[in-house]
């Protein structure tokens, strides 16, 4: 039965309202008739009971002594009833349960008999609402929680809808206000905003570190502004300082040369007035003289008359010097500043700067062509441009006659470009401003990147499960390493996509671990201090079979290799002049030739082509095989043997000289041979038929190469890079 839209719900209370406990004892109260409850209450109340049975409501103990006639739960409704219509929807129980009303519809759904009194929808939520503001009322505190009506909606969502944003129920999305809206699962939901979450929250703690890289800068600007600001002050203090004991100097010096004018003066007057003082008392004593003698007899005045008239006389012809010896007044003195001006002037004046220190080189700083080059100063110095010098390094020290570079730059690092890949070159530089150039810095060596190397495709040796791999460095200076970077050919359209590399190797070889059936591209790397070079040209690698080449170096003079370099031919002629030479050849006595030498573990299979009526030997041999003697002869060779004689083929197959006694029916036309040095084993056999013929079984104690002879004019072909067949593999 559809609970919310059908007409014929169930109505679990009569519209008739049942009087309360607390109602029908105050009416007792007063004496007044108490109304009896229906057949319809005691329905309703053995139906609550029941429900409070089912859901274990008889063991609250709040609730004894108030289900009577109307029950807890009709309590309930009456309260809930009583709250305004409006707040009705976000009452809530902290107490009540989404599951208990769950059970509820359900029991609803199954046993339509057991509840005929359903109402209408109002009465069912009410019943719901009421059911909970009851269970709410049976706590100890009696709380209740106004909440947001979107709570309730969203305990009853089951999909998240991505247009609005919001959780939302299934229902909604199907025929309500979210039809036709783009819905997901709330998991998928959670998830997504999770991961959102982490994003942002990585972006914070990035924007973090930033800012808190950003306060450092800040604090270390702080310092570096303290720093300078009391080196200026040390600077001007210094400054200020001897501009005072400069003027002081020539205070105390102008003040002496005052002084001294000063007595010098005073010393002209002091004379001229003891002058005047010994005239004036000279012309006193004449007249008290003269005076005397005018009071004398005429006698007597007459003869001492004459005698002061001729001292009188000689007294006036003495010349008195009215005039000052020197001035009061004192010459305006020059007081020269220039010196202090010029002490002045230094304070505010901005020092050459110091000699630069050139950094070291960096890894990875440099390129082929190019490297960059950086420096740095003093904190206080004030710079406008450097001046960078450099020359190439002959030998590892400076030469003297190597050409120097010079650039001028603004700021303190550069880009040198155009130099020659693998050279030391070294550095220097100057800082200048408005009032000088600073010294030269100390010089400091950089090298470029190196020269790609040049992989030696002709001595390249692979197998099913690795391959050798040989190239020449292209440069004068050592290098520190090498990288080889594998890139695995696609049949359908071949790339350059690094998918291995091998980093550290010391030397110009490599022996590399790879997969079977597969083809490579194979670059090479050189690297030094200043990084890694460009990349070699590449070379092709199959780990089908195992694949070398024919060493031209190793073969008779007798011997000519075709351009494949897996051909073998030996003309009709004998060339007297081409007899062989220790310094030409390795073989002076068998003409032979030997293969690449096969450093590698495991097991390796190639095949040769050979001719019924030739001459022929095939096998391997160690490295240091003696060049004076036979194929076969010594313990430092194995080879299978043929020699055909009068229509009659003689196999034999030796070591050491030693052949055991084989008879082989069939002429091998194709002779495969299987070297395995895990079993000690260099087994033969003729491959049209699938025939074992001989098998070695030796301890080899180095690793040994292939080596064909050709006894007689012919020729061989060698067949390697193929798989190994299923006859050998069984053997």
């Amino acid at each position: 039965m559809d609970l919310y839209n059908s007409e014929d719900r169930l109505k679990i209370f009569p519209e008739k309202r049942i009087p309360l406990r607390e109602e029908v004892a105050k009416e007792a109260k007063r004496g007044e008739r108490v109304p009896e409850l229906s057949s319809t209450t005691n329905d309703v109340q053995k139906e609550v009971e029941e429900l409070a049975r089912y859901y274990g409501l008889e063991d609250d103990k709040e609730l004894e002594g108030e289900v009577e006639e109307g029950t807890v739960l009709r309590s309930g409704i009456s309260e809930y009833q009583s709250v305004p219509s409006s707040l009705r929807p976000h009452i809530m129980s902290k107490r009540i349960e989404e599951k208990d009303w769950q059970y509820l519809e359900e029991e609803a759904d199954e046993e339509d008999d057991r509840f005929p009194m359903w109402g209408s929808q109002g009465q069912y939520h009410e019943l719901r609402e009421a059911y909970r503001y009851t269970r709410g009322r049976s706590s100890e505190e009696y709380e209740c929680y106004v909440i947001p009506e979107e709570e309730d909606e969203e305990e009853a969502a089951d999909v998240f809808c991505v247009t609005c944003k919001i959780p939302i129920r299934a229902f909604d999305n199907l025929f309500g206000e979210h039809k036709e809206h783009e819905v997901t699962q709330l998991n998928t939901a959670a998830e997504n905003a999770r991961e959102e979450i982490h994003k942002n929250m990585f972006k914070l703690e990035e924007q973090i570190i930033q800012m808190e890289n950003f306060a450092s800068h800040l604090e270390e600007v702080f310092i570096t502004i303290e720093e300078n600001f009391g080196r200026q002050e040390q600077n001007f203090e210094l400054h200020y300082n001897e501009v005072l004991e400069t003027l002081a100097q020539k205070y105390e010096e102008k003040m002496q040369a005052l002084g001294e004018k000063k007595r010098e003066k005073i010393e002209a007057l002091y004379g001229q007035l003891v002058s005047c003082g010994e005239n004036l008392d000279t012309c006193k004593e004449l007249m008290e003289t003269i005076e005397e003698i005018c009071h004398e007899e005429k006698i007597e005045f007459i003869k001492d008359a004459v005698t002061m008239a001729d001292r009188l006389g000689e007294f006036l012809k003495t010349k008195t010097d009215i005039e000052l010896s020197t001035q009061p007044d004192f010459e305006d003195q020059t007081i020269d500043f220039s010196d202090i001006e010029q002490l002045m002037d230094s304070i505010n004046a901005i020092p050459a700067p110091c000699a630069p220190v050139i950094n070291t080189q960096t890894p990875n700083s440099a390129t082929g062509t190019s490297v960059k080059v950086c420096w740095s100063l003093f904190s206080d110095d004030t710079v406008e441009s450097y001046q960078l010098s450099y020359k190439p390094v002959s030998d590892g020290a400076p030469s003297e006659e190597q050409k120097e570079f010079t650039v001028n730059v603004k700021e303190s690092h550069y880009s040198v470009v155009n130099l020659v890949p693998n050279t030391q070159y070294e550095f220097w530089v100057t800082a200048s401003n408005s009032t000088g150039i600073s010294p030269l810095s100390e010089r400091a060596v950089y090298v470029t990147a190196p020269s790609p190397p040049i992989i030696k495709s002709k001595e390249i040796l692979s197998c099913e499960h690795a391959a050798l791999v040989r190239w020449e460095s292209g440069n004068m200076n050592p290098v520190d390493s090498y990288i080889i970077e594998l890139s695995k050919v696609d049949s359908e359209e071949p790339g350059n996509v690094v998918t291995e590399s091998i980093v550290g190797i010391p030397t110009c070889e490599s022996l590399i671990q790879l997969q079977p059936g597969e083809s490579y591209l194979v670059y090479v790397r050189a690297i030094n201090v200043g990084g890694p070079s460009e990349r070699s040209e590449p070379a092709t690698i199959h780990t089908i079979g195992t694949y070398f080449y024919l060493n031209k170096d190793t073969s008779h003079p007798l011997l000519s290799i075709s351009e494949d370099g897996f051909t073998i031919v030996r003309g009709e002629g004998e060339n007297s002049a081409s007899e062989p030479r220790d310094s030409d050849t390795k073989f002076t006595r068998s003409v032979a030739v030997m293969g690449s030498l096969i450093p590698i573990k495991g097991q390796h299979y190639w095949e040769v082509e050979v001719d019924e009526q030739m001459d022929y030997k095939v096998g391997v041999a160690y490295e240091d095989i003696n060049s004076q003697g036979d194929l076969g002869a010594d313990s430092s060779s194995w080879c299978m043997s043929h020699t055909f004689i009068s229509s009659r083929h003689k196999y034999e197959f030796l070591h050491n000289g030693i052949t055991p006694e084989i008879q082989i029916t069939v002429p091998p036309k194709k002779i495969g041979i299987l070297l395995d040095y895990d079993y000690y084993r260099l087994s033969f056999f003729n491959v049209d038929i699938a025939q074992h013929l001989y098998t070695f079984s030796y301890p080899f104690q180095h690793f040994v190469q292939p080596c064909f002879s050709l006894e007689k004019p012919g020729l061989l072909r060698v067949c390697n890079g193929i798989s190994m067949p299923t006859f050998a593999t069984l053997f």
